[in-house]
């Protein structure tokens, strides 16, 4: 036996297998949360866009009780991830993975709020109808948006970059389809008065559906970072133009004495 070899411990490298291993079971059961939040996230906004479209005030109040089971998801994730850096230290490449899923488990609760916005400007709409051609609209932009969350929740479970690239790329299509319909939203409102209120949940609504695609890609950049170790440096292509619809919206209302502020919604 060489020098080298008689003063490596066995029992200490023993030790350092069973560390590892203890800590990628650690790493499992987090991606496991993760995952089962992000499917309680889908659940929440293909409900919250069932309830938009029946006008079921119910289902939305269901909607935005069932919030709490995604934010106490998060804040387990987040206690387990600071009690497995606290006991195994984790460094490079470990501990990127793990403030990674710390990344995923905030952005898919702020989709959590979101959905629970519209859970709640269903209920402020109190009924009142929508032209169903606004509703194909709204719904369209909801199927794309939980494509998008779908991808990269897969995304994220198989460590594929390419497929993550691919979501973060694609979030234009959501982002001009929210300006498509800001606008007719607009026009409708315009041509009747009295659906202003009503016109004003929707647009909420379609742009927390655009916020839910922003957060999708932010899950898209934490995946790129776990399994590259590096940002994704180019600027993300945008094509929300729903602000420059504010100043439309403000001439136009105060030239028919009204006001109407556009404001992001706030869960």
């Amino acid at each position: 036996m060489s020098c080298a070899a008689a003063w490596i411990d066995p029992p200490t490298m023993a030790h350092s297998r069973h560390t590892t291993k203890v800590f990628d079971s650690d790493l499992q059961e987090l991606a496991r949360v993760v995952a089962e939040m992000g499917g309680l996230a889908e659940r929440q906004i293909a409900e919250a866009i069932e309830a938009l479209t029946t006008r079921d005030s119910g289902r939305a109040l269901r909607i935005v009780a069932a919030d709490a089971t995604i934010d106490a998801m998060q804040r387990n994730i987040e206690a387990r991830a600071v009690e497995t850096i606290a006991r195994r230290q984790p460094v490079a490449g470990d501990l990127r993975q793990i403030i990674g899923i710390l990344r995923i488990a905030n952005e898919i609760e702020r989709i959590g709020d979101l959905a629970k916005n519209i859970g709640k400007r269903i209920v402020a709409m109190n009924g009142e109808d929508m032209p169903r051609r606004s509703m194909r609209g709204v719904n369209h932009m909801a199927a794309l948006m939980l494509t998008q969350l779908r991808d990269v929740l897969d995304s994220f479970a198989c460590r594929d970059v390419a497929k993550a690239v691919e979501v973060w790329t694609r979030d234009q299509d959501i982002d001009r389809l929210c300006t498509s319909l800001s606008q007719e939203f607009l026009a409708y409102m315009m041509e009747k008065s009295v659906a202003m209120s009503f016109g004003a949940h929707l647009m909420f609504c379609t742009k927390n559906l655009e916020r839910m695609g922003d957060h999708a890609t932010n899950i898209a950049e934490a995946v790129h970072y776990m399994v590259k170790g590096e940002t994704l440096l180019r600027e993300r292509p945008k094509a929300d133009f729903t602000s420059m619809l504010t100043v439309s919206i403000g001439r136009n209302m105060t030239r028919s004495g009204g006001s109407c502020v556009y404001r992001e919604p706030v869960p």
